[in-house]
């Protein structure tokens, strides 16, 4: 793949690997002869781990596809501190979308962030490359897939799409970059909305549903009798045909291993969603832990695990697979949800029917008010940010190769442009009244 250069970015990492010394993530320097860097020296204070002697072999040189576009991540200046939050002004109370909709603002509109909310300021995303990439989608979602009727326009543009994706990718090398993973994230929030949520989605039958849409992005392999039939099914919906063409256009840019990475997180995603809808169905509330067991699955994973592929490079498959690096995938996903969780409270809470979030099953299952299942949950956000800082910052350490580098750095840049989005779309959420 072309190099598409260093990424000067902001990012939630160095705070964290500062412990062990600025270098782990902003000075490691690659010899001209393009060998691998020296590790760094360990930190006075808290030393590495010691690499696994799969990460010894790993780090005898990077091999494979991709490894000629690697590159060290670098980091401008110093982290921007979190600003005090300042406490938001009381939501007006819950009440029915006024027909018609009211226009969505072209323009965010700066939200309050969640207060204790650990989380780390991102500049502004590039509006012109906003401008674009909410163009192009909005025609590939009308033109090419036929998404959604009329109806659903304002909630389409209110979903600012074009905003979110530039905010987490900012180092993509291209508008096309851009466009693998801004259709991706329409397609799955498309199934999520027409499956599971509520634009006609339904936990009986949903397995049989994800099954077959998941067909439209792991292909079935069959008779010469029976493709044609499943062939003509893929284009039988809305998520299947927005699968199948985001697919497609990610297949362009991706190497199979990344491809393959990408049908694996997806799979995980749906047995998430199955665990919900079986909860729903019995009218389970889980425990909390079990809870955060299923938000592991139902969660953003497979938007950051493809932050290679929208950068341009490869980070190895042997590297990806490393559990160090598993791990903080995870912790990433999981934390990222959990502000989902917390943003969106009050849209679930005015919503038809009981809706599962991790401050409603703290407060049920731990029997605290509202207000203190809310907060509850909040720390446990940072608690699961905290953890991700530390390992990815680890992981760094004890294996400083160019590729892992930079793939940890573009998560740490995703999870911050999750962050913002969340905070910015006013159009969705609102806070509840609780400080």
């Amino acid at each position: 793949m072309p190099e598409p250069g260093p990424s000067p970015l902001q990012s939630s990492l160095p705070g964290a690997a500062a412990q062990f010394g600025a270098h782990v993530l902003g000075g490691v320097k690659v010899p001209a002869s393009g060998g691998l860097p020296a590790p760094p020296a360990p930190s006075p204070s808290i030393a590495p781990p010691a690499p696994s002697a799969a990460l010894k072999r790993l780090l005898g040189g990077p091999s494979g596809l991709g490894t000629e576009g690697l590159h060290p991540a670098r980091r401008e200046g110093p982290p921007v501190p979190a600003p005090p939050a300042p406490a938001p002004p009381a939501p007006a109370p819950p009440a029915p979308a006024p027909d018609p909709e009211p226009a969505v603002p072209t323009t965010p509109v700066a939200g309050h962030p969640i207060p204790g909310l650990y989380h780390h300021p991102v500049p502004e995303p590039d509006p012109v490359r906003v401008e674009e990439v909410s163009r192009r989608i909005k025609a590939w979602a009308v033109e090419e897939v036929d998404l959604f009727p009329d109806a659903w326009e304002n909630q389409f543009d209110g979903f600012h799409v074009g905003r979110y994706m530039v905010a987490c990718h900012p180092d993509a090398p291209t508008i096309e970059h851009l466009m693998v993973a801004t259709r991706l994230m329409v397609a799955e929030n498309a199934v999520d909305d027409c499956y599971c949520e509520d634009h006609g989605g339904s936990p009986i039958g949903l397995g049989g549903r994800l099954l077959l849409a998941h067909t439209a992005i792991d292909p079935l392999h069959t008779t010469k009798e029976y493709e044609p039939a499943w062939a003509e099914s893929l284009g039988s919906d809305a998520p299947r045909r927005a699968y199948r063409s985001a697919m497609e256009y990610f297949l362009r840019q991706a190497s199979p291993s990344q491809a393959d990475r990408y049908r694996h997180d997806m799979a995980r995603l749906h047995l998430g969603y199955l665990a919900e809808a079986a909860w729903s169905q019995t009218e389970y509330v889980p425990e909390v832990w079990e809870y955060l067991a299923m938000r592991q699955f139902n969660n953003f994973r497979p938007c950051p695990t493809i932050t290679d592929t929208v950068g341009g490079y490869e980070l190895p498959a042997d590297l990806h697979a490393q559990a160090a690096m598993q791990r903080v995938i995870a912790l990433a996903g999981n934390a990222t949800t959990i502000v989902n969780d917390l943003y969106s409270y009050t849209k679930e809470l005015a919503a038809p029917g009981r809706h599962m979030n991790l401050p409603v099953v703290i407060a049920e299952r731990e029997g605290t008010s509202d207000k203190e299942g809310y907060l509850k949950a909040v720390e446990v956000h940072n608690d699961l940010m905290h953890a991700f800082e530390a390992e990815a910052a680890a992981l760094a350490a004890a294996c400083p190769v160019p590729s892992v580098l930079r793939f940890l750095r573009g998560v740490a840049v995703w999870v911050d442009g999750n962050h913002y989005w969340h905070q910015t779309n006013t159009y969705r959420y609102s806070l509840p009244d609780f400080w």
